[in-house]
């Protein structure tokens, strides 16, 4: 399978007692039917970090048996422990993931020799491509270029990354130092357009979860290569990209799918409701794109 296109960062709904896996099954089913290209289950958006390595495990599983080989699936699988890391990525492999996102390892504060050392050992463990995960504001460390040219050099297996650095410069330095072949996807919303403009193949995105067929269609405009048609359209959906991180990454998100009736707008703590300002500014933007009442 291609990893490329509108990929959602999707949301893990809840209930009181764990998952929501119909749910789960039903938000699936509404990305593909709109055009998402790839699903990225247990990534940020899917709250990771507060679900128990059972509930990882079975939100994987829900996500590639829905599916069913129609997009691919790219299983979140990092952690700041490479062990844990493995293990994750060893389970999406059995589940039937078609790739992994593997996040740089957090809080502990590597060297960039030991990020190499992490990213091969969690690539040479398996055999599915995968997808680096670049987002130092949330990590505390940058893959830095060279990093990212030696892993893509030594394992045939890391296949792209997801640069979520907001750095563009870096974005184009990665793309000229790993080559054609090497996948370079935004992980910023309002990034998308500039990112593809240097050779970029899509986004995964979050607020794909509520605005699917909108996303898809900026990055299939831009792989068109019509790029003011493309521009216009992610101007129109910058208010709504603003609006979902007005808190923390995924509040406002699993907050406007509760307003859209798409799921349960619970998240797990730390993470809380919304503050009521930043609500009111949110019900606007979902408003104004005409997605409430």
């Amino acid at each position: 399978m291609e990893f490329k296109g509108s990929i959602v960062a999707i949301v893990t709904p809840f209930t009181e007692h764990g998952i929501d896996e119909k749910v789960l099954q039903n938000l699936i089913e509404f990305q593909i039917k709109n055009g998402t290209q790839g699903i990225v289950p247990c990534g940020t958006t899917g709250e990771s970090p507060t679900l128990s390595h059972e509930e990882h495990d079975r939100v994987i599983e829900i996500a590639v048996d829905t599916v069913n080989h129609r997009v691919p699936v790219i299983a979140g699988t990092g952690s700041n422990s490479t062990a844990e890391a493995i293990r994750l990525t060893r389970h999406a492999q059995d589940a039937g993931a078609d790739a992994a996102l593997v996040v740089t390892p957090y809080y502990n504060k590597p060297t960039q020799k030991g990020l190499y050392l992490h990213f091969k050992a969690v690539a040479e463990s398996v055999k599915i491509p995968i997808i680096l995960y670049n987002i130092e504001g949330r990590c505390a460390r940058n893959i830095e270029t060279a990093t990212v040219k030696k892993l893509a050099k030594d394992c045939k297996n890391i296949i792209g990354v997801k640069e979520a650095s907001g750095n563009l410069e870096q974005m184009k330095a990665v793309k000229e130092a790993c080559g054609k072949k090497f996948a370079l996807i935004s992980g910023d919303d309002a990034l998308t357009v500039p990112l593809m403009k240097m050779g970029g193949v899509g986004v995964i995105s979050v607020v794909a979860n509520i605005v699917p067929k909108e996303v898809a269609e900026v990055v299939s405009l831009m792989a068109k290569g019509k790029i003011k048609e493309a521009e216009a359209k992610q101007e129109k959906l910058l208010p709504l990209i603003k609006a979902m991180f007005l808190e923390t990454n995924p509040i406002p998100v699993k907050t406007a799918c509760g307003l859209m009736g798409l799921c349960s707008p619970k998240t797990r703590l730390p993470l809380c409701e919304m503050e009521p300002e930043n609500l009111k500014k949110l019900k606007i933007a979902l408003k104004q794109f005409h997605l409430i009442k």
